[in-house]
């Protein structure tokens, strides 16, 4: 099985910007594996294919605001910088992703925010764009999440061709998110709705829940052909 048989063309304005008015409102095919039928239905309709005491199990991950820009010392140039996970309370340290990378490399200096509130030094480098930063900032560490993440934005996909918007940290987001920690949703559980749980909780169907935190793998690209090959597990 190779790699190059799963490519197909997406055309861009296929490609919706914003999601439906209603979460619960979108597409879903449904295959019927009796019959091998393609049904299509509403998201919404989902309760008709589950009875009493099935189990739903939903991801409770939440997602923090990822994605900020910085300008380089020096130079001022606008570097991306896209949070994965802080590595130390302590000593603020953080592992990210930045672009462009050929741009940054230990020991540069980079400062946020219109008045440069916070600044962060390049102290490794990790991947091709990864790097580890330490922030410098005086405060506590609750004072410094917030500053931080009110300079971030919602961490939407690239292909959907848009500036972030505040309203998407709210759109990119399950109803049901609790524990921080993911750079990215857990897609098929944004479509559920509050509607939708209390109409599962009259039909007596359950609920469980995990934590599982959706990150820098997301984002990884399958770099071989032959897949076949096996894959070293990201860490």
């Amino acid at each position: 099985m190779k790699l190059s048989q799963f490519k197909f063309d997406l055309p861009q304005e296929q490609i919706a910007q914003y999601p439906a008015p209603h979460r619960d409102e979108c597409r879903m095919m449904v295959l019927h594996r009796k019959t091998g039928e393609i049904e299509h239905r509403m998201f919404k309709d989902i309760l008709d294919f589950f009875d009493e005491h099935d189990v739903f199990v939903f991801n409770d991950t939440k997602v923090f605001p990822a994605r900020l820009y910085g300008n380089k010392e020096k130079t001022g140039a606008r570097i991306e910088v896209f949070l994965l996970r802080e590595l130390n309370q302590e000593l603020r340290l953080w592992d990210v992703l930045v672009d462009p990378a050929r741009k940054i490399r230990i020991g540069n200096k980079l400062y946020f925010g219109e008045d440069n509130s916070i600044v962060s030094e390049v102290i490794d480098n990790t991947t091709s764009r990864g790097r580890t930063l330490r922030f410098l900032y005086d405060g506590d560490h609750d004072e410094f999440k917030r500053s931080l993440y009110a300079l971030g934005e919602a961490p939407i996909p690239r292909f959907v061709g848009r500036e972030s918007e505040p309203e998407d940290l709210e759109r990119f987001q399950c109803i049901f998110a609790k524990n921080e920690g993911a750079v990215t949703a857990p897609t098929a559980g944004m479509h559920f709705s509050r509607q939708i749980m209390k109409r599962m909780e009259i039909k007596g169907i359950d609920f469980a829940y995990i934590t599982l935190h959706c990150g820098l793998g997301n984002f990884r690209s399958t770099d071989v052909e032959d897949l076949s090959r096996p894959i070293a597990a990201a860490s």
